[in-house]
């Protein structure tokens, strides 16, 4: 599914699940169950999450900042020939990578960065930091599309949350929010491999991402989430 389908359905059936179980429905919580029913695609560099966070403005200023720091190594490097060629040379190839590539680089640095020097926002800084450092190093609909990393993600919200405010809606909005994404990406041709090492694959086949029919079964689960969330929380 496309992002924007993710995020409603992910929100809207959290939020109604959490309406209907009398768990809290709290702003951190909104928040939470927001950026999880993104999370999942966070190892796809053009996903919507990645790309927010991102931006392409942001990747072409990169690449202009390092071609001007070419230019300086190669003519404020003379000392250092002609090693300043090569460090130049090196500059110069990584800033014609891909998008994709360049955003691997950058989700890889932030992550290591917020790990390093984001003390002040612990646990959170950790919690970030890892995510970002994993899924720049895997591939799309990997480890993030199982059930490990399900587990994962709700398990560090429940330990990072513990001694807060409504620390169940947390948790519990985080975990629901990303298992519907992996249920959603379940109904795709390409499906998920919820357990791997193990090869069994759940692909209901129902519509594929991108196609005319993949965006008519996105637009009725998107107005059935709308239905759902006016019943839960309106209609009563």
């Amino acid at each position: 599914m496309m992002g924007r389908a993710h995020l409603i359905i992910g929100t809207g059936v959290t939020l109604s699940v959490m309406g209907m179980s009398g768990i809290p429905v709290t702003l951190p919580a909104v928040a939470v169950a927001m950026v999880s029913s993104l999370l999942p695609d966070i190892d796809e560099p053009n996903s919507l999450l990645v790309r927010k966070v991102i931006p392409s403005g942001f990747l072409r200023l990169l690449q202009l900042m390092m071609i001007g720091a070419a230019i300086f190594v190669v003519f404020f490097g003379k000392e250092h020939a002609p090693w300043n060629f090569a460090l130049a040379g090196l500059i110069g190839v990584v800033s014609y990578l891909p998008s994709r590539t360049l955003r691997h680089i950058v989700m890889f640095l932030i992550g290591l960065g917020l790990i390093s020097f984001g003390q002040a926002f612990s646990p959170w800084n950790i919690i970030a930091g890892s995510v970002l450092i994993v899924a720049s190093l895997v591939t799309h609909r990997g480890f993030t599309h199982t059930i490990y990393a399900a587990a994962g993600w709700t398990g560090l919200l429940y330990f990072a949350s513990q001694g807060k405010a409504s620390a169940e809606s947390l948790w519990f909005a985080g975990g629901v929010s990303y298992s519907i994404h992996l249920l959603a990406d379940a109904l795709t041709n390409r499906g998920i491999r919820p357990l791997p090492p193990f090869p069994w694959r759940i692909k209901l086949k129902v519509m594929s991402t991108g196609s005319k029919w993949g965006r008519m079964v996105e637009n009725i689960c998107i107005l059935l989430t709308l239905v759902l969330v006016w019943y839960v929380f309106m209609a009563g």
